[in-house]
């Protein structure tokens, strides 16, 4: 892991007055442009060739005279071939030289190698680079490892397939699409050979990844994707913060629930088992009586992250949950970063971080608070690392 006061020296060099907001161009930039640009400062997405429209043309800032923003959020795309090219030397140089302080996000842990990232990244991440490793299931500490240690509900681990007695989700990568899931659904040890076969047979998966997989307990209930912010500067009130919650469209399972189940029956072949590949967000609210527990889920988590990954989580950070019929909540994922489906907050914000903030106030624009109150109180080192 890079030594934090590498990062620490950097950013001593920076014109903090001119800094800007950096990503990777996919997954929340827009979000996070949106909220940047709210809060003053300018943005700068890094883009892939072939991949840069939305950010170069569609959502490209304009600015008046005066420099306030009149449309767009992306006053930069820096466009290179591949986006594992951020990692030479030079192309960090300029990132430094322009004042960047890079957000990440999954696609930037998901294009550039994580250890890369880890050790050669000499570019001040807002958040905790060394969390970042936690979410890549199968490491020795990943996130089940640590909601473990946390004393955090999360489903059942199946050790043997064999074993299978009741209703399970078998986590895996898909076979073509390398970045989006295999995932499927099994109730007992044959169905979870035939259902395995088939998709082997049509390119889904892979007999070696199935042989990695990650087996658990499938919590029968409504999804909640928790997004979090904690805060390190803050000193007066709570520093962890609720700001909103979503959940998923998933194709191509969102398409076979939409079908009664006579139709369903029908499918054959590839159309018979539904894919897991999330292709959208929608936004949600909770009951009042979950919010505590809500909360308790994020006490617990912060502080494991603050006691197993010094410095423990900074900013934003998703829990992806399921409540079960006893409203229980049951964490399957987490995103120790912005996470994905915060798109729905974009301008408009979110009911709870509204109704923390008194305005509109979206996972990026939060995040974006957070860097103008470091930059202005001079406590710009608690938040990167």
């Amino acid at each position: 892991m890079i030594d934090r006061e590498r990062i620490f020296k950097a950013v001593e060099s920076y014109n903090l007055k001119k800094a800007k907001l950096g990503m990777v161009a996919s997954h929340s930039a827009l979000d996070v442009c949106d909220g940047a640009v709210e809060e003053g400062f300018r943005t700068l997405g890094v883009c892939q060739e072939g991949r840069d429209k939305t950010y170069s043309r569609y959502f490209k800032c304009q600015r008046d005279d005066k420099g306030r923003a009149v449309r767009g959020v992306v006053d930069e795309c820096w466009t290179l071939k591949k986006f594992k090219e951020m990692m030479e030397p030079k192309f960090q140089e300029r990132l430094r030289k322009e004042n960047v302080l890079f957000v990440p996000n999954r696609s930037f842990t998901s294009y550039v190698d994580l250890k890369e990232i880890e050790d050669q990244f000499e570019v001040p991440l807002v958040g905790t680079r060394s969390l970042l490793r936690s979410e890549e299931r199968g490491e020795e500490k990943d996130y089940y490892w640590l909601l473990e240690k946390a004393g955090l509900p999360f489903p059942k681990k199946i050790t043997d397939p064999s074993g299978i007695d009741g209703l399970v989700i078998v986590k895996l990568h898909h076979k073509l699409k390398k970045l989006e899931r295999g995932f499927f659904t099994a109730a007992s040890y044959k169905e979870f050979r035939e259902k395995s076969r088939a998709l082997i047979y049509n390119n889904v998966i892979t007999e070696e990844d199935l042989g990695s997989a990650r087996i658990e307990e499938y919590v029968i209930g409504p999804v909640f994707n928790l997004d979090f912010f904690y805060s390190p500067l803050e000193n007066k009130m709570e520093r962890i913060e609720l700001l909103g919650v979503d959940w998923r469209f998933e194709t191509s399972l969102d398409g076979h629930v939409r079908l009664p189940a006579p139709q369903q029956m029908t499918l054959l072949g590839a159309q018979a088992t539904p894919e897991y590949t999330v292709c959208g967000h929608n936004s949600a609210t909770m009951r009042e009586s979950l919010i505590e527990g809500a909360f308790d889920l994020a006490e617990k988590y912060v502080k494991a992250t603050q006691e197993h990954y010094p410095p423990g989580i900074i900013g934003p950070f998703c829990l992806q949950t399921c409540v079960d019929k006893d409203l229980k909540f049951y964490i399957y994922d987490v995103a120790p970063r912005v996470g994905g489906g915060t798109n729905v907050h974009m301008w408009v914000g979110h009911p709870y971080g509204n109704t923390t903030w008194r305005t509109n106030m979206s996972t990026g624009r939060r995040l974006a608070a957070e860097v103008r109150r470091a930059i202005e109180t001079g406590q710009i080192k608690k938040i990167v690392t």
